[in-house]
């Protein structure tokens, strides 16, 4: 596999993870905290995708690399987000919202990977 290809596999990845966290938001409580909470989720799971084509356009490895590191950021305050969102006990929401942590992570594993690699 070359790495375009590696890298179109992990922009569609970063793509559905957004995809998810917006279908989410469409089944969660709107209390007010939810409402101002889901804001910033949605901002900053888009983000993660957002980051990482900064990172394949940047004109030199620091740039690239400074940008992976802005994925793994991301991905951490998506998931500081995820944990805000008030279920409110339902079940079925905390199995999507689980989900989507570990999706997160899942991401910020591979962002992390790459950032070891490219010190190699």
């Amino acid at each position: 596999m070359n790495q375009g290809d590696i890298n179109q596999q992990i922009f569609e990845h970063t793509l559905k993870f957004a995809q998810a966290v917006r279908e989410f938001g469409k089944v969660i409580p709107m209390t007010v905290s939810n409402v101002e909470d889901l804001k910033k989720l949605i901002k900053y799971s888009g983000a993660i995708g957002a980051k990482y084509i900064a990172a394949t356009e940047a004109p030199n490895r620091n740039d690239s690399l400074l940008n992976i590191k802005g994925c793994v950021e991301k991905t951490k305050i998506t998931q500081y987000w995820l944990n805000l969102i008030d279920i409110q006990g339902d079940p079925m929401l905390a199995q999507r919202r689980d989900q989507l942590i570990r999706a997160s992570h899942e991401l910020a594993s591979i962002f992390v990977k790459i950032l070891q690699t490219s010190r190699t």
